[in-house]
């Protein structure tokens, strides 16, 4: 029988460990956890060099944000970066309660409740928590960096994220970064495990009720990205690898040494650079330029004449 390696990434420990616990009480399943990103990242490149991969990643949507529940351990306790546990050989929960299977749906939804959020017991998939934390998502990105990272250092791993609640936003840019699916934390451990098994699958896995804010999110990130292509389009060759500068953080000096410029000649390209794009700060130009898909200039190398 072919396992299944699931690495859970959550700083509520309680929950992530229980949920370990239910998951690796599955004869297919073997399970990891880890409290931090530098905690799963380091699980992740371990299982690389050992030449046994995770398969999925459930990471949570509000991974190191303040005011949700993990983050600082209690005095004794291991910080969040050293969380990491991991189920035996044959499945056996290491999480400490010895939580069952049967039992783990509501001590789940009970750990979610706890938190601050609300949901439907029993765990309903598609169905909406209460958004008491929205305005911090938007500001602050939680574990999509994290589903960014996976998907680029380690692109055959799939990646699943748990949320309090159905924010359309959040999951757009979830799937934009690389995420396979959005699932909510109070859901029964069947759907959860349907949708592991899913995405090694290559399905995509959303709920019902997110599907049309998704689709509009994504449809209007496209129309952004279309538009400020258009724009960095406008620019003339040397203007673009002014830009690129500007997205590599290098100031107007560095700037000037690197291309072999004066400062007064950078200072142009820089203002022009603001114009076409139409915006009036280097931040703004930035953001634009890498909605647009412009990488940084490449440091390493030497500029082309």
């Amino acid at each position: 029988m072919q396992r299944i390696r699931v690495l859970v990434v959550d700083d509520h420990r309680i929950f992530a460990e229980s949920l370990a616990a239910a998951l690796a009480a599955e004869p297919d399943v073997e399970v990891a956890a880890a409290g931090s990103t530098p905690a799963a990242l380091r699980c992740l490149e371990r299982a690389a060099v050992e030449g046994r991969e995770f398969d999925v990643v459930l990471v949570d949507a509000d991974l190191g944000l303040p005011g949700t529940g993990g983050g600082t351990a209690p005095p004794g306790a291991p910080d969040s970066a050293s969380a990491e546990r991991s189920s035996p050989a044959g499945g056996a929960s290491t999480a400490p309660g010895g939580a069952q299977l049967n039992g783990v749906a509501g001590q789940l939804s009970a750990v979610v409740q706890r938190d601050g959020s609300s949901g439907t017991p029993g765990g309903t998939p598609g169905a909406t928590p209460d958004g008491g934390r929205a305005a911090a998502a938007e500001t602050k990105p939680g574990g999509i960096p994290l589903v960014a990272r996976v998907r680029t250092d380690h692109p055959a791993v799939r990646t699943v994220v748990l949320a309090e609640r159905d924010d359309p936003r959040l999951a757009a840019s979830a799937l934009q970064a690389g995420a396979c699916g959005w699932v909510a934390k109070d859901c029964s451990l069947s759907r959860l495990l349907q949708v592991i098994r899913g995405v090694l699958k290559d399905e995509t896995h959303l709920p019902p009720a997110l599907l049309t804010g998704v689709l509009k999110e994504l449809t209007a990130s496209r129309k952004h990205r279309t538009e400020s292509e258009r724009l960095v389009a406008s620019l003339t060759p040397r203007e673009r690898e002014v830009l690129r500068c500007m997205v590599a953080g290098l100031g107007r000096k560095a700037v000037a040494e690197r291309l072999f410029l004066s400062p007064h000649t950078v200072r142009t390209h820089m203002q022009n650079v603001l114009g076409k794009l139409g915006v009036h700060s280097t931040l703004a130009a930035v953001a634009l330029a890498r909605r647009a898909g412009v990488g940084p200039a490449d440091l390493e190398s030497s500029p082309a004449n």
